[in-house]
Parts: C-alpha cells; structure tokens; sequence
C-alpha cells in the first residue's frame, strides 16, 4: 500500500494541506505564484505552512518590501508588537459578538530612542478587527514620524492579520474588487488600507510570535488592551491612551478612520470608531503602566 503524502499548498486557491496530488493541482493549477510542496509527514508540511523553509517569503503587494516569517524575533531598527481583543458575552444569530461587547486594539513601537504605545476600543467588534486596527495604527504612526525607509519588524499573535500578507491573499482579494473567491470579504474597508500602507515600507518584516508567552512585548500589548476595555463604559466615549516614553523629540499622532463595517455571515460587526484621542500622556503614566504591567506579571 503506498504511503500517504501531504501536500503543503502555501499560496493558491485555497492554501492548506492536502493529502491527494489530484486535491493539490486544484488549488495551484492557473494559480499566479502558486507554492506547494510534498511531505512524508503532516508535521513537514505544517512546517512548511509557517514558513519554515529555505525558500524566500513573497512580497505583497508589488511595491511593498513586506515580508513575513515566523524565524525567531530578530533585530531591527524599530520593533512593533500589535494585539487585539474582545470580551464576546454570548453569540447572537448572524454573528459572534453583541453590540455591547467591549474589544480594542494596543501596539507598542520600540524606536532607538523612545518607546510609543497606543491603545482604542470600539463596541461591538470582533477580535479579528481589532487585529487589524493595531497593525492599521501602527503603521499610520510609522508613517507619521516618517520612518517609512526603516527597517522594522512586527511581532503579532494573529495569524489572521499574518496570512493574507504571508500567502499573497491581499493581492487576490484586490483583484477580484475586494472580496473572497467564495463570496464577501468580512473587514473588506480595513484590508483595503493595509494594502495600501504596505506599499509605502521599504524593508518591513512580520513575524509570529505565540500568543500570551514569555515575549514582554507581546504581553504588553494585551495589557493594555485589556486596560482599555476594563475602563470602558456603556454610552460614554472611548478614549485612546497614547504614550512616550524616555522621548528625545516631540511626536504628532493623528487616527486612522476606517469606514464602519457591515454585518455578514461570519461576523456581526457593528462596532463604533473611537472618540478622538486624548493628548498624550506623560513620561511618568507610561512607567506607571509598566510598572503596573509588571507588578502583575
């Protein structure tokens, strides 16, 4: 009998691992860029699925210099760890959250000479556009202090704001008017504007990193959006908390407005923006939300 082989499809149709030849030629067949390879064992070709190989990742989209990868945290310029969360109280038909659910969304930017941390909530939203709201953030503020040539890698726990960068699903939503080949594309308004940001970075790397382990950064994040929903409340704005600290330079900040999202199939989403933002807190608020961080830990 002969053995069974996994095919690892890494970008194409549907990327996933198959174990017929027949099942992977039908995701890859015609695909542009396809990525696909057998494996003696599923545990190669899961390997192979995260990114653990010789091969080079893509670049998406065209003009980008993004990447991703799930090696090890290395050293860049500018580190940036982004998180999102929501506290989901019970399902309701037609989706995962109720409009009165508390989610938000946090990053931390670790620049040579200061360390920036945002953090937003909205009503209503789903975990995974929170995820995007981090990245969306982090890369505005990127852009605003002008640091769009730099080398900087971001660190996140979310594999639905990895994948459609690491498997080229950006530019086949694009193509298609932004929407999934089986039908709509839930945070369509969002993906939009990553797509976008991305081709203004000239060496931006993204790498996985395991949710809610022994990486500061990561952890920090989700302490702070953790802080943002405890502090929000029924009918009152929701404030942005930025912070510098140890800053040798003023920095300007502004939003990031995404339109508001449609309700679909998988996810009711009916959350809100965030009210404009407060100033920026001082350099001893941000050590006592460390300090705090910490104490907990």
């Amino acid at each position: 009998m002969p053995k069974t082989k996994f095919y690892a499809v890494r970008a194409g149709y549907h990327p996933g691992i198959y174990t017929t030849w027949a099942e992977c030629q039908k995701q890859t067949s015609g695909y542009g860029g396809a990525q696909f390879k057998s494996f003696p064992t599923r545990a190669e070709a899961e390997a192979f699925m995260q990114g653990s190989t010789t091969k080079p990742a893509r670049k998406t989209p065209s003009k980008s210099g993004a990447t991703t990868k799930s090696a090890p945290a290395r050293h860049a310029d500018i580190t940036v760890y982004t998180d999102g969360g929501n506290r989901n109280t019970g399902n309701v038909q037609g989706g995962q959250v109720k409009p009165t659910d508390k989610s938000s969304w946090a990053y931390q930017i670790i620049l040579p000479d200061e360390t920036l941390t945002d953090t937003g909530g909205e009503w209503g939203a789903t975990n995974n556009r929170m995820e995007v709201m981090a990245l969306i953030q982090a890369l505005d503020r990127l852009t605003l202090l002008d640091k769009t040539e730099a080398d900087i890698v971001v660190i996140t726990d979310s594999k639905y704001v990895l994948n459609p960068i690491q498997q080229n699903w950006l530019n086949g939503w694009q193509r298609r008017g932004w929407r999934r080949a089986n039908g709509e594309l839930v945070n369509a308004e969002l993906w939009k504007i990553v797509y976008q940001q991305l081709k203004n970075f000239s060496h931006l790397d993204f790498q996985w990193v395991k949710g809610h382990a022994n990486t500061d950064g990561n952890v920090l994040v989700d302490h702070l959006l953790n802080q943002t929903m405890d502090a929000m409340k029924p009918g009152q704005p929701v404030a942005e908390h930025k912070t510098v600290a140890k800053s040798t330079k003023s920095v300007s900040t502004t939003k990031v407005s995404p339109t508001e999202s449609k309700p679909t199939s998988e996810h009711t989403e009916q959350g809100h923006l965030s009210q404009p933002g407060q100033k920026d807190q001082s350099i001893a608020a941000m050590e006592s939300i460390v300090a705090d961080w910490k104490n907990e830990r």
